[in-house]
């Protein structure tokens, strides 16, 4: 058996996404744009103890029933870590967004990608969901 070396370094933020595989924009305001491929972009807000993920999967407005909430509250228990809510900042605009938040001190890089991984398989589920309801 050959033994394993873990190997431990520090390397900035937007570095580490570049250097695998996702494109990164400096929004200013400490706000990131980050996209892999052809997924939905993840907007990072960083403040010095956390990272705050969102995905805006768009208005919801004439879609929106008691029944696709109670749909998306029960995918919620599906999707975790992410988190699924509405983004009512704009009350003429609800979005429907998935979000998740993470401590800055001590991230690995492990922990750093599957937020992202998380992200784009609850990306998928709710669109499954979206296009089950409105058919």
């Amino acid at each position: 058996m050959i033994p394993q070396i873990k190997l431990q370094r520090t390397e900035a933020l937007p570095h580490f996404l570049e250097l695998n595989g996702f494109e990164v924009d400096d929004l200013g305001n400490d706000v990131l744009r980050v996209q892999r491929e052809e997924e939905l972009p993840v907007f990072l807000k960083i403040t010095d103890t956390q990272i705050y993920y969102e995905v805006d999967l768009g208005n919801i407005s004439e879609i929106v029933t008691e029944e696709l909430l109670l749909k998306l509250l029960d995918l919620n228990t599906e999707i975790l870590p992410v988190s699924l809510g509405l983004d009512t900042t704009n009350p003429d605009d609800p979005r429907l967004v998935l979000v998740e938040s993470r401590e800055t001190n001590d991230m690995n890089d492990n922990e750093l990608l599957s937020v992202f991984d998380a992200l784009e398989l609850a990306v998928d589920r709710t669109e499954e969901l979206l296009i089950r309801i409105q058919q």
